[in-house]
């Protein structure tokens, strides 16, 4: 069985590790809407690497723009 990553999964993540504290939806920007600076983002990379124990490449942060794009990505890694 795949593993899989929701949006309440990196809703959690983003709480716990970016101290976002307003409402996360889908189509949140993690920049805009959330506060992502280049710091937590960073952040948010290592801990979905070591929660999800994938690999990401810098430049795939540049797709990840709002919270619903996080999980397409995950979901795209944790299927290869």
């Amino acid at each position: 069985m795949k593993k899989t990553c929701d949006f309440e999964a990196i809703k959690e993540l983003l709480i716990e590790c970016a101290n976002v504290d307003v409402e996360i939806t889908p189509e949140s920007v993690l920049k805009t809407d959330l506060g992502i600076d280049s710091i937590y983002a960073v952040e948010m990379i290592l801990a979905l690497e070591e929660n999800f124990n994938v690999q990401i490449e810098m430049n795939e942060l540049d797709t990840m723009m709002t919270v619903g794009q996080v999980v397409e990505v995950m979901n795209k890694k944790l299927g290869d």
